[in-house]
């Protein structure tokens, strides 16, 4: 069995790339390690971004952030084709990623920095287990990516449910029957 792989970045798609390493540098702490550079179709150094984001591709500005423990957010900003806004709903139901999670101690003080530099708050912070210290709040950046703070490691949050103090149990959902099973060897 292979071991987990570590994380090792994000991409996150912005509309102004200066703004958004400011805003993350800024806001969250991110530390700002490299460009924004220049990724162009027809470029011999960026000669796989027709391949990664098919024919409509031709620029796009790129920039590398680190957080504390070393993973990378990777922001770009399109520039043709352009970034579209978003048409005001998160995109929940799609596949794929739809929000980053950074933690912090203190989730309300989080929420209050996000919201002071043009973000958005979408939930008050909460406790999600009584009896546990552990919070969240979902916000999101001035461009709409949504953005969880959570106050604790997610292995100390999730890592062994139930857990004592909650007042109902989760409901865990039994994985169905393989409809494709592994062949076996005939025995012999």
């Amino acid at each position: 069995m292979l071991a987990p792989l570590a994380f090792n970045h994000a991409g996150v798609t912005v509309p102004d790339i200066f703004a958004a390493i400011d805003w993350y540098g800024g806001v969250l702490g991110l530390t700002h390690i490299m460009g924004p550079r220049l990724l162009e179709a027809h470029s011999a150094a960026t000669h796989e971004t027709p391949s990664i984001f098919g024919p409509r591709f031709a620029r796009a500005y790129q920039a590398h952030l680190l957080t504390a423990n070393g993973t990378g957010i990777e922001l770009f900003q399109f520039i043709e084709p352009p970034v579209a806004d978003r048409d005001g709903e998160m995109a929940y139901w799609r596949p794929g990623p739809w929000h980053l999670c950074f933690t912090h101690p203190d989730v309300p003080f989080m929420a209050e920095r996000i919201v002071a530099a043009g973000g958005r708050q979408r939930i008050a912070p909460t406790v999600f287990v009584p009896g546990r210290p552990w919070q969240l709040v979902y916000c999101e950046d001035p461009w709409g990516n949504v953005i969880e703070i959570i106050s604790h490691s997610y292995a100390e949050i999730f890592a062994n449910w139930p857990q004592p103090g909650m007042t109902e149990p989760p409901v865990f959902v039994a994985r169905p029957a393989d409809p494709h099973p592994a062949p076996h060897p005939e025995p012999a």
